[in-house]
């Protein structure tokens, strides 16, 4: 009688536990990640190449800002790297109307931000607010436009917010990956001041920065290093309860250089690397057992490498840049000097082989949208001294080409000095255009002040870049090419389009993004790469392959062709044994 009355006792005390689990889980709607349940606790540390321009989600839009921004703050909708498919984030669930224009979002109810603040629907209401807010400029706002017009959100309840865009949208639910949820609690008042694009700078405390990603910002040395630490408040768990990130810190060293950043990884400072050289990549191949490591090529990457001219308006000040626009802007000249490159030496010297060249933006990487029917790029020094001389150039005793007013045809490079491959490629294209005349001279300039120059004073003639598309869908690159992007490169500002071709790409892009049918839009998304070949406003050189690495006893490392190719999914990764800890 006695044994009985206690296990009744047991069973009443584990019914009492269970019911309150449950009420833990009815309060907090946690998503439960279906990768492999790993140990939680170490430390991770990687390499970056230069160190953020602002932890700002609303301005940034350099990559390594950008990178550190995702693992702190949290979107909507995610775009699993892996799979390359949408999947559930802050929304819990969500329904698009059967014409394509309303988008109805459920979200996880009990969330916090890493300060402890609670998430609702205000915070989605104010987030969209401000990246819709045509005065900030944020790069976030092409995106969210339609025709021109900017889609409308509604509150509904505290949990529910309902997206109307003002005509279908081909990529609805898509179009909401890395767009972070702001803290409304901490920047609703910047806004109100029209500050909030000053908010989050580099010399902010630590503990100011707040998101609902797996990390928060713990320290920020300039030119050192930055360091994460796990959210406790983060809203994954794995299969078996246990919490994530399973990461106890997550650490970026400022590494400037790719050479630099093989020897941290090979003397162990760092375990993970991502964008290897292909140098590198021969290099490190035979150490792998040795230094317990693994290298993955995982193919064609998004990103394109190209040369891009200054065509921009505001270049006055300098009267040695606007000098040479009259080149610049003439497609001929941009032709010729196409031809001029040899892009498969670019591609045996520089990549070893692991690399391709490249006619448009998208890349074989992208087998969904990749043009086969565009021809790549032949070199051919015959064929861009007939489009120089076409364009009324010539060439004088001594082999130099010279304008119609007999002014030699001459221009720097600027490239990213923290960058081999591209500074390797700025020398080979030096070669390539010394051959038909032209002197470009390569000028090195520490990336940040590279970028500074290109996208703030315009202060050069060409230079050599890469960008990653951040989707395999073509819209994530919009900003890029409409007109009047926030990214518009070769021509910052633009209100209207200032050339027919650029109007054209305009109408297309436009349409195809209210096009549902994918046959339909992928004929009019050939056509903009098709006048992208032709008109060339980026002349494009090759993609690298995904080239990464990263000590064996990481688990769930997956690397991906999507940008962050490593660390996408840092909430998920850990250390196979205790020994495996940093």
């Amino acid at each position: 009688m006695i044994r009985s009355r206690l296990l009744s006792f047991r069973l009443a005390g584990l019914l009492v536990l269970c019911s309150l689990v449950a009420g833990a889980h009815a309060q907090q709607d946690l998503l439960v990640s279906t990768a492999e349940s790993g140990i939680p606790g170490g430390k991770l540390v990687a390499a970056l190449r230069s160190e953020p321009r602002s932890f700002n989600p609303v301005t940034a839009d350099d990559q390594v800002s950008v990178g550190i921004i995702s693992r702190v703050m949290a979107d909507l909708v995610h775009i699993n790297r892996a799979t390359q498919s949408t999947e559930p984030a802050l929304a819990r669930s969500w329904t698009v109307s059967k014409d394509g224009t309303v988008f109805t979002v459920k979200l996880r109810r009990g969330l916090k931000f890493s300060d402890g603040a609670p998430f609702n629907a205000d915070d989605v209401i104010f987030s969209f607010k401000v990246y819709l807010d045509e005065k900030l400029h944020s790069p976030h706002r092409d995106l969210l436009m339609v025709a021109g017009k900017p889609l409308r959100v509604e509150k509904l309840d505290s949990w529910t917010v309902r997206f109307t865009f003002p005509s279908p949208y081909a990529t609805l639910e898509r179009v909401f990956d890395t767009v972070p949820m702001l803290p409304r609690h901490l920047l609703e008042k910047d806004y109100l001041e029209g500050k909030i694009d000053q908010a989050w700078g580099l010399n902010t405390p630590p503990d100011k920065i707040v998101g609902l990603g797996p990390f928060r910002l713990k320290q920020f040395v300039p030119g050192e290093r930055i360091v994460l630490e796990r959210n406790p408040y983060y809203w994954k768990v794995d299969s078996k309860g246990q919490k994530l990130p399973y990461l106890d810190e997550l650490t970026f060293l400022i590494v400037p250089s790719q050479d630099a950043q093989v020897v941290r990884f090979e003397a162990g400072d760092t375990q993970v690397i991502s964008g290897l050289s292909a140098d590198n990549f021969v290099a490190l191949e035979p150490q792998q057992n040795s230094r317990h490591f693994k290298l993955y090529d995982a193919g064609p990457s998004l990103e394109y490498n190209f040369l891009m001219f200054n065509l921009n308006d505001d270049t006055q000040a300098n009267a040695e840049v606007a000098g040479k626009q009259q080149w610049f802007r003439d497609v001929r000249f941009r032709q010729a000097v196409s031809a001029a490159i040899d892009r498969a030496a670019i591609v045996r010297l520089v990549y070893h082989g692991r690399a391709t060249i490249l006619s448009t933006h998208i890349t074989p990487g992208n087998k969904l949208w990749f043009n086969k029917a565009i021809k790549p790029p032949v070199h051919s020094t015959d064929k861009a001294k007939e489009l120089f001389k076409s364009a009324g150039f010539s060439w004088n005793s001594s082999g130099k080409l010279l304008d119609r007013a007999g002014q030699p045809v001459e221009f720097t490079i600027l490239v990213s000095s923290s960058n081999a491959q591209r500074s390797q490629m700025a020398t080979m294209l030096q070669e390539d255009l010394k051959q038909v005349g032209i002197t470009a001279r390569a000028v090195p300039m520490e990336s940040r002040a590279a970028i500074n120059r290109v996208l703030g004073s315009h202060d050069y003639d060409a230079t050599i870049m890469g960008i990653a598309s951040g989707d395999i869908d073509p819209t994530s690159d919009t900003n890029v090419f409409m007109s009047n992007g926030q990214t518009h490169l070769w021509h910052l500002g633009e209100e209207t389009p200032a050339t027919p071709w650029e109007a054209e790409m305009d109408r297309v892009l436009q349409k195809q993004l209210v096009t549902l049918n994918y046959q339909q839009r992928r004929k009019l998304y050939d056509r903009v790469q098709e006048i992208e070949a032709e008109e060339l406003p980026l002349i494009y050189l090759v993609t690298p392959d995904v080239l990464v690495g990263a000590q064996e006893t990481l688990g769930n490392f997956r690397p991906a062709v999507l940008e962050q190719y490593t660390l996408w999914n840092a909430d998920e990764l850990f250390w196979r044994t205790p020994a495996g800890k940093r």
